[in-house]
């Protein structure tokens, strides 16, 4: 009896042609994100993807763990695979789930045969062990319902995997499936959820973080770092590129009026990102605004912000109220980090009365009186490059 683990696609399932594509790309996925714990081989067989340790040396704990927040994966189960000799399938399910047998008080018997050679059908698969864990295990009664444990046997076309309940996966599609985009992240609650949303629809991240000092600290930026590495967590690497801002602020704060200080300094953070994202061939940027969460994200600020844009933003939280994006950093353990006391750069010069409507003239207008290309093009040039694990 040897212990792998099942992985269901779920959405992958749905695809057409190239499903094989997307599961190709889950399995890369799962590989390079499993090597800290040791060497799988995987086997996709239908809506499953079995995957089986190389070597003894392999650990299935931590395995699960990983595989957890690995995204195209909407459940999975630690099992048994035996040979498919009913005999051997019955004494191996009392074996490998005699434990959780003995807590319970009830149970059912599940079974899919997808090898139709195999003798009994699924009826008689859940009949003949039902019957016989009975025997076995006579302290327990079946209940269809609300069993206690439920037991499943799976007939595939290699072996006869026994597992018991399934645990949910991450869901959403792999990552990279959808392209590459650039996280504009801050170290606030909202920007860590925008990019694990976006990671979970298939993106490659990589992301941007703008630093002002003397007016922003280390420890600031050491928190986006601890950000991404939670987010990373179900990403995988992502790319950190650390802005110098300072100039640019300061040059806004003496050349524009106070009521768009916000906005001009978001106009001046979408360029760099863009120029940035662009040469690390990223098709769209990702932010977390959220539509009236501030004065820089009511409908017309981001229409002035959107203005400057030649790719797509997308915007995954603009709908949702604060509740439910800090009950998402939770589910991702971001949020005690998000909420340490360290400024970022958005809360430098912030305007004491900040116009929540202003107008792309009104904006580049007051952007025409300073020469910006210069220190756009020097903050990019003098940006640090950091890979986040």
């Amino acid at each position: 009896m040897k212990e792998v683990i099942l992985l269901k696609n779920g959405e992958l399932a749905l695809k057409g042609l190239n499903r094989r594509t997307f599961e190709d790309m889950l399995i890369k996925n799962m590989k390079h994100r499993l090597l800290p714990v040791g060497k799988f081989i995987f086997t996709p067989s239908q809506s499953t993807i079995v995957a089986e340790p190389a070597d003894e040396n392999c650990d299935l704990d931590e395995a699960v763990a990983v595989i957890s927040k690995v995204f195209g994966i909407a459940a999975f189960s630690r099992a048994a695979a035996v040979e498919k000799d009913f005999d051997t399938i019955l004494t191996s399910t009392a074996e490998y789930l005699g434990e959780e047998l003995l807590a319970a008080r009830s149970f059912k018997v599940e079974a899919k045969r997808s090898d139709k050679k195999f003798p009994l059908k699924s009826p008689e698969i859940c009949r003949e062990t039902g019957e016989y864990i009975l025997k076995r295990f006579p302290h327990l009664c079946v209940d269809i319902h609300n069993p206690d444990i439920t037991i499943n046997i799976e007939i595939r076309d290699t072996a006869a995997f026994i597992h018991g309940k399934q645990i949910k996966g991450a869901g959403g599609m792999p990552v990279g499936s959808s392209g590459k985009a650039c996280l504009m992240i801050s170290g606030g609650i909202d920007s860590p959820v925008a990019g694990y949303m976006m990671a979970k629809r298939g993106l490659e991240l990589m992301a941007v973080h703008f630093a002002s000092p003397p007016y922003t600290s280390e420890k600031a930026e050491q928190k986006v770092h601890s950000l991404l590495k939670k987010v990373a967590a179900y990403s995988g690497r992502i790319g950190l590129w650390v802005v110098p801002f300072t100039e640019i602020q300061e040059a806004i704060k003496d050349n524009c009026p106070e009521e768009i200080f916000t906005v001009v300094m978001r106009r001046m953070m979408m360029r760099i990102a863009q120029r940035i994202a662009v040469g690390n061939k990223a098709g769209a940027l990702i932010t977390g605004e959220s539509v009236g969460q501030v004065a820089s994200q009511t409908m017309h600020a981001i229409a002035c912000t959107q203005a400057v844009c030649e790719i797509p933003v997308f915007r995954p939280l603009i709908g949702m109220d604060k509740d439910e994006v800090i009950s998402l950093s939770r589910k991702i353990d971001t949020f005690e980090t998000s909420i340490l006391p360290y400024e970022d750069c958005c809360t430098v010069f912030t305007p004491r009365h900040p116009k929540t409507r202003p107008t792309v003239d009104y904006v580049e207008k007051c952007e025409s009186v300073t020469d910006w290309e210069p220190m756009l093009e020097k903050a990019e040039k003098e940006a640090r490059f950091i890979f986040i694990n």
